[in-house]
């Protein structure tokens, strides 16, 4: 059996690249959607079963919305197909599914398709799934303060309890900072992905697109995570 391979506690993905890796063989950037997401299911598992526990994944920004009507609709239709049917396999593999997002304006029937997947993971003990969908990161920091003002308003917190820590509780999901943050398809920006859960991350851009992301270049990504000197402000 294959030695498991040194994980990081909390891994972000940025899967970009889909579209592009459609259009250089010729396909519709639906099918490079489709294509990616099978990538997504099959990522999950190898890393579930390697023992991660935090896993991330930025799957629809909240900027995505200004895309064509058509392919927009195409996602949401496909978001609801893997939540319902398809994440029947993570299910199985005891992961549990939450999200980081906003929900207007999502259709009431992706909404119910998001709560019907967390309902049935909640209870799952491997691997924190964590999808980002309508998701910004100034948008969740812009709605952790409105959320905090209103306590403060209503006297249940005092300025001395707002802590970096408790900043990152009133997050949109209560999740540990991000270790290593990964984008594909050559970019080398965050996009607005998990700003402060990133203060002391670690990036590698890859020129792969998701797609084509197999558990190979995983796992040379992680292992060259793992020999990086963090430091965290120290010498």
């Amino acid at each position: 059996m294959e030695e498991k391979i040194v994980l990081p506690n909390h891994i972000g993905i940025i899967m970009d690249g889909n579209g592009r890796w459609a259009t250089k063989r010729g396909l519709s950037r639906s099918e490079g959607h489709r294509a990616g997401a099978n990538t997504l299911k099959k990522l999950c598992i190898f890393l579930n079963q390697q023992g991660l526990k935090y896993l991330s994944l930025y799957a629809f920004s909240t900027e995505n919305f200004k895309r064509e009507a058509k392919e927009v609709e195409y996602l949401m239709n496909l978001f609801i197909k893997m939540f319902k049917e398809e994440f029947a396999s993570l299910h199985k593999e005891n992961v549990r599914v939450v999200f980081s997002g906003k929900k207007e304006p999502l259709r009431n029937d992706v909404l119910e398709a998001m709560n019907e997947l967390m309902q049935k993971t909640k209870d799952n003990t491997g691997c924190c799934l964590n999808i980002c969908l309508n998701y910004g990161g100034q948008y969740e920091i812009a709605d952790m303060t409105k959320k905090l003002c209103e306590e403060y308003k209503k006297d249940k917190i005092t300025l001395d309890d707002i802590t970096p820590e408790y900043i990152q509780e009133n997050l949109y999901q209560n999740l540990p900072p991000l270790d290593l943050v990964i984008r594909t398809g050559g970019e080398q920006r965050l996009s607005n992905f998990m700003l402060y859960q990133a203060s002391y991350a670690e990036f590698f851009f890859t020129d792969t697109y998701f797609p084509d992301l197999d558990e190979k270049e995983l796992t040379r990504i992680i292992n060259d995570f793992n020999k990086r000197n963090r430091r965290f402000g120290g010498n």
